[in-house]
């Protein structure tokens, strides 16, 4: 399900987009898309790399912003179940952070600093069509009232399946399996 590619602001930074996907289905694809394009860019001898900052400088990064939204959120009057959303995972930031990036959030802090249209790594914040925020919502989104959000803080290297654990487990507060396993014995 890719869905579209561009080019970004670091010299030769393209990046792609998959989805619509419902659930488990996105973490399938982005890693079924990675595989892809590693193989064909081994084709053409071209490195790829899905580091968030692979080269330093004053430029972006590189993340895997995510869009996230339910059904309530997508219909009218969905703005407070956005809302809602938002300042649960507000209350559990560092806990983000550290899924968002294989390095429990070391990669990420070359990436979120508050510069680039990024937000600082230490800090939560949302805001309407702010790319500098952790979470944004769409300019469009505010002005209809209903449809979705997109947490930017994931890196270019994070595991899409602990992503969507962690933002299920902060939303609808499902347990992780270890916690319930331990709590029973």
């Amino acid at each position: 399900k890719i869905a579209g590619s561009n080019a970004e602001v670091m010299p030769s930074q393209w990046e792609y987009q998959v989805g619509p996907c419902e659930g488990i289905e996105m973490g399938d694809h982005l890693w079924m898309s990675r595989f892809i394009l590693v193989r064909v860019a081994e084709e053409f001898d071209v490195a790829v790399s899905f580091d968030p900052k692979p080269i330093p400088g004053d430029w972006n990064g590189a993340g895997c912003h995510t869009n996230i939204s339910t059904e309530v959120m997508r219909n009218p009057g969905g703005m407070k179940h956005i809302i809602a959303a938002i300042e649960l995972l507000s209350k559990k930031h560092k806990e983000h952070i550290e899924e968002y990036d294989p390095s429990k959030g070391v990669d990420n802090a070359r990436r979120l600093t508050g510069e680039h249209e990024t937000a600082s790594i230490n800090e939560f914040s949302y805001g309407v069509a702010n790319r500098g925020c952790s979470i944004r919502i769409p300019r469009s989104v505010d002005k209809d009232g209903f449809g979705y959000f997109e947490d930017r803080r994931p890196s270019s290297n994070c595991d899409p399946y602990s992503v969507l654990n962690r933002i299920m487990k902060t939303m609808f507060g499902t347990k992780d399996p270890k916690e319930s396993k331990s709590s029973e014995e």
